[in-house]
């Protein structure tokens, strides 16, 4: 007998219906409000919540004039314990009463959302910054106001190392790059909660820290959430949960779980507990319908099959049909991998944003 490590999972997986899965059988808003309440709890939200920090003592630490625009950065305690920063990026010459489109731009694995503003920390930052893009000060250039979240187990709010209780190191954890945040995230899973619930609410705090302390230029109507590969994922899953988004551009990242996450390697921060047995991704697109929604793929992204891709939007459409706005999702597929695309990404928003005026 020959042993096949994937066998009895993959027949699972072939053989599980999801007991939420979109039916267009039934009535819509029920089931919409029921798939929400299950995706609350499956990703831990409510454990979340209660934990949220009651003086988020929010903190401009720096502003630094760049060619075009001013980078601050900030800070707050989210949850009580856990402290998010984040770059703004504010074009030049607004007038007191002018308000901007905000672009929420999220990176993926890597050293950090510095990457996103352009600093380099660290030898890899030039190459990375270069092939996968900088994506706030694209935003920031294209007009917008910009705003780079460091998501949680990433960059300077990775757990890299274990220490004892004086604080002593007692040994670096090594990561590799589809590892970076795997400590964080299994923690979560044994307190109840995810790494992908505490992002979506990190960046939902993030919104009210936006709208605190820059709202006077912000066009509430217009809120972007876009980002590659893990970014990419947190900007599908984030408008699920806050509807304040009214724009989700997700890139290499939407998929249907057999064709992703259930076919190959991932990061552990892809995953939900449970979540097979009631839903697959694209079910989820029911929570930010009937606001806007373009999903960005690679024809050729061996860790997001197109196969995938394309299924999962079949039943997107049908349930945008439902919340009776076919005409605000679109699937954008381009002739590469596993890249972030300016060419395809920044003609989307600009489009989309032109539709809602």
């Amino acid at each position: 007998m020959k042993a096949d490590g994937k066998l009895c999972h993959d027949l699972l997986t072939k053989s599980t219906t999801q007991k939420l899965g979109f039916d267009e059988s039934k009535d819509f808003a029920t089931w919409k409000e029921e798939l929400r309440e299950k995706f609350i709890e499956l990703t831990g939200l409510r454990e979340i919540e209660a934990n949220a920090s009651k003086d988020p003592r929010f903190e401009i630490e720096e502003e630094v004039q760049k060619d075009g625009y001013k980078q601050i950065r900030c800070s707050f305690e989210s949850e009580v314990g856990s402290s998010v920063f984040f770059y703004v990026l504010i074009p030049d010459g607004l007038k007191e009463d002018e308000k901007r489109p905000m672009v929420i731009t999220l990176q993926g694995h890597s050293t950090g959302a510095h990457n996103s503003v352009g600093i380099e920390l660290y030898d890899e930052d030039h190459e990375y910054q270069e092939t996968r893009g900088k994506f706030a000060v694209q935003a920031v250039n294209e007009g917008y106001i910009a705003v780079a979240i460091e998501n949680r187990g990433m960059g300077e709010r990775a757990a890299t190392s274990i220490v004892d209780e004086n604080g002593k190191r007692l040994r670096w954890i090594q990561y590799s790059e589809m590892e970076r945040c795997y400590y964080e995230a299994m923690t979560a899973v044994l307190m109840g909660r995810t790494i992908l619930g505490e992002r979506m609410f990190d960046t939902k705090r993030t919104i009210d820290m936006m709208l605190e302390h820059f709202g006077k230029h912000i066009d509430q109507k217009k809120i972007v959430i876009t980002g590659n590969s893990g970014g990419g994922t947190m900007s599908y899953y984030a408008p699920c949960y806050d509807e304040r988004i009214t724009l989700a551009v997700p890139s290499c990242a939407f998929c249907t779980f057999p064709e992703s996450i259930l076919h190959i390697y991932h990061c552990s921060c892809n995953y939900i507990p449970h979540a097979f047995k009631w839903f697959d991704m694209q079910d989820l697109s029911a929570l930010i319908a009937p606001r806007r929604l373009v999903t960005v793929n690679g024809e050729v992204d061996f860790i997001f099959k197109v196969e995938g891709v394309k299924r999962g939007f079949e039943t997107i459409k049908k349930i945008y049909e439902k919340a009776g706005a076919p005409e605000n999702c679109r699937s954008l597929i381009h002739d590469s991998g596993h890249y972030w695309r300016v060419d395809y990404i920044w003609p989307a928003i600009k489009e989309e944003l032109a539709k809602m005026d």
